[in-house]
C-alpha cells in the first residue's frame, strides 16, 4: 500500500514522502507482507532443461525456489529486460485478459522482433565495445555513427554470433567506411598488449592481467601485425595488416595448442579460426554467461567478464547446457535468450521462499536491481509525455540530438546528461560490466523526490492530462489507469482505498491529486527497480 504525504521542502517546492508499507527493498531483495500482487502460489513446475538443472541444484542445497511471478510482474519485467521499455497500459490490459496458457511464450517471441529490442541490445553492446567519440577512447563522431549502425544492424538481423566476432577480429580498412575495424580503435592504446587485453575481456570474458606473463605474451603475438595510419580526411584512420616482411611466427593459443603462422597469413584470422570453434573453452561460455547476466542481473559466473578457473559457475550444468545450445543453433543468440526467458527460473518471483542469503546468487528468486539510467529516464519521459535534453563536450554535427530521440538510442557514450551520470550510466572507457552502477544513492533519491526536473515533467505531462480526461471524473478509473501507466499493474484494494482517501484531502483538487499520486508511484521502489 502506498501512503502519500505532502510536505514543503526548504526550496519551497512540494516534496512527496513515500512510505511503502506494502513492499520494501531489503538486502537487495523484494520482500512483502504478502506476496500479492507479485507472485502466484503453487508447486514449482520446470518449463525446460534450464529449470530441471537449476531446481535439482537448489534441491541438493535444500533451498526452495520462489513462486512463479504474476502476469503483471512478468509483462513489465520482460519488456524492460528485452526492449528496455515499459509496456503501454493497453498492452498490459490485453495481456492480463488473455486466457491462453502460452501467452508468455507468445509475448517473448513478439518482443524479440520489436525495433526496441535491437535498440536496447545495441546499447548493451556499445557499452561493451566502448563506443565513444571523446577521451579516452577518441573514436570521433563519424566513426561512432558508423560503428553504432553496424552493431544495430547485427542485432536487428540476429547476426550469428560467430560471424559477429569474426568480423570484429578480422576487419581491415577505414574506420569511417568499415565499421567493424573500430574494434581496434575503441581501446586506450594501439599496442599488441592493449589489443589482446580488449579481445580477452570482450570475446573471452577473461581479464588478461590475471594470466601468467608468458601466456599474455603469447596472446599478444596474434595482434602484433595490426597497424594504423591516417588519411587526408579529418580523424579518419585505416586499420590494416602490417605488410613488412616477417619470418614464420610460432604462436601458442590460450588453451596451450601451438600454431605456425606463415608471413602471408593474417594472425588475427588464425586466432579467429581458433576462437569460434565449437570446442573452444572460452567463446560460447563467455557470451551465454553474459546473456544470462544481462537478463537476470548477474552471471552464472560472476562477474561475467572475470571467467577464470577459480571463479566457478553457481550452476555449471546450466552453463554447459547453454553453451551446447548456442553451438547447436549455429550461434543464434536469440535462441539462447528464448530458452532463458521461457524458463521458470527467469519467470519466478523476486519474493524469495527461503531465508538463505544466497537465494539471488543461486537464482532461487529473480534478482532485484535498479533500472539502467537510460531505461529509467526513457520511462519517466514516456509516462510524463516529455522529452530529455543531452549535451556533449564537442560541437560536432552528430551531437545535436532531437528531443524526441530516446536515450537507449544514443550512439555516443560522450553524449550525456546530468541525470544519466547521476544514475550510473557507464563511461565506456574500459568495457568492464562494472562500469555501470545500479546502486542507489542519496543524490538519486533527492532528485526524484524534490527536483524541478521531475516536477516539471509530471506537471506538464500531456499523457497524464489524457489519462485524467479519459477517466471523466471517475476516481476509481483514474487511480487504476495511473497504476497501469506507472507500475504496469492494477492497484490492490488497500492501495485503492488509500489513494481515494488522500484524494479527499481538503484543498487538493483532482488534478493535484493525480500529480501527487503519479509522483509517489514514480518514487516507489517498485517503479525504480526491475523485479
Amino acid at each position: 500500500m502506498v501512503k502519500i504525504c505532502r510536505l514543503n521542502a526548504h526550496s519551497g517546492l512540494r516534496m512527496l514522502v513515500i512510505l511503502l508499507s506494502f513492499t520494501v527493498l531489503a538486502a537487495g531483495r523484494l520482500q512483502a507482507a504478502t506476496a500479492y500482487p507479485f507472485d502466484i502460489s503453487g508447486r514449482p513446475k520446470p518449463q525446460n532443461q534450464i529449470d530441471n538443472l537449476v531446481m535439482a541444484s537448489l534441491k541438493q542445497q535444500n533451498i526452495a525456489p520462489a513462486n512463479l511471478c504474476a502476469d503483471a510482474v512478468f509483462i513489465r519485467r520482460v519488456y524492460l529486460d528485452v526492449t528496455g521499455t515499459l509496456p503501454a497500459p493497453e498492452e498490459v490490459r490485453k495481456f492480463l485478459e488473455n486466457p491462453r496458457p502460452e501467452k508468455r511464450k507468445m509475448l517473448i517471441k513478439s518482443l524479440l522482433k520489436k525495433p526496441e529490442y535491437a535498440d536496447y541490445w545495441t546499447l548493451k553492446w556499445c557499452d561493451l565495445l566502448r563506443v565513444k567519440a571523446e577521451f579516452p577512447i577518441n573514436l570521433w563522431p563519424n566513426a561512432v555513427q558508423a560503428y553504432h549502425r553496424w552493431i544495430h544492424d547485427a542485432m536487428s538481423s540476429n547476426m550469428p554470433y560467430d560471424q559477429f566476432a569474426r568480423e570484429l577480429l578480422t576487419a581491415s580498412g577505414s574506420n569511417f567506411r568499415v565499421p567493424q575495424v573500430n574494434f581496434y580503435r575503441a581501446i586506450q592504446g594501439k599496442e599488441p598488449s592493449t589489443i589482446a587485453h580488449a579481445v580477452g575481456l570482450t570475446l573471452m570474458g577473461t581479464r588478461l592481467e590475471n594470466w601468467p606473463d608468458d601466456k599474455q605474451k603469447q596472446m599478444e603475438v596474434f595482434f602484433s601485425r595490426v597497424a594504423y595510419k591516417g588519411t587526408a580526411e579529418w580523424k579518419e584512420e585505416i586499420i590494416y595488416l602490417d605488410p613488412t616482411p616477417t619470418d614464420t611466427i610460432k604462436a601458442t593459443f590460450p588453451d596451450g595448442k601451438t600454431v605456425r603462422i606463415s608471413p602471408d597469413q593474417d594472425p588475427r584470422v588464425v586466432f579467429a579460426d581458433w576462437l569460434i570453434t565449437a570446442d573452444n573453452p572460452y567463446f560460447a561460455r563467455n557470451i551465454v554467461n553474459r546473456l544470462w547476466s544481462w537478463l537476470l542481473g548477474r552471471g552464472l559466473i560472476h562477474e561475467p567478464d572475470d571467467i577464470r578457473p577459480d571463479n566457478k559457475s553457481v550452476h555449471p550444468q546450466v552453463l554447459a547446457f547453454l553453451e551446447k545450445e548456442l553451438v547447436k543453433s549455429n550461434y543464434d543468440l536469440q535462441h539462447v535468450m528464448t530458452l532463458i526467458l521461457n524458463s521458470r527460473t527467469y519467470q519466478q518471483s523476486s519474493v524469495p521462499q527461503t531465508d538463505n542469503p544466497k537465494a539471488e546468487e543461486l537464482f532461487a528468486c529473480y534478482p532485484v536491481r535498479q533500472l539502467d539510467a537510460e531505461v529509467l529516464i526513457d520511462a519517466l519521459c514516456w509516462i510524463s509525455g516529455t522529452r530529455e535534453r543531452y549535451s556533449s563536450p564537442i560541437p560536432e554535427p552528430f551531437t545535436f540530438i532531437p528531443e524526441e530521440h530516446r536515450t537507449i538510442n544514443l550512439a555516443d557514450g560522450s553524449i550525456t546528461s546530468q541525470f544519466l551520470e547521476m544514475f550510473g550510466r557507464p563511461s565506456r572507457d574500459t568495457g568492464l560490466e562494472s562500469e555501470r552502477s545500479q546502486k542507489p544513492t542519496d543524490t538519486q533519491r533527492r532528485h526524484m523526490l524534490n527536483s524541478t526536473h521531475i516536477q516539471t515533467k509530471i506537471e506538464r505531462s500531456w499523457r497524464l492530462k489524457q489519462v485524467m480526461r479519459s477517466a471523466r471524473g471517475n476516481r476509481e478509473k483514474l487511480i487504476k489507469d495511473l497504476y497501469l501507466l506507472v507500475l504496469s499493474r492494477y492497484p490492490t484494494k488497500e492501495e485503492l482505498a488509500a489513494v481515494e482517501e488522500y484524494a479527499k484531502t481538503p484543498g487538493i483538487n483532482s488534478t493535484q491529486a493525480a500529480v501527487d499520486v503519479t509522483w509517489a508511484l514514480m518514487n516507489s521502489k517498485e517503479f525504480l527497480y526491475r523485479h
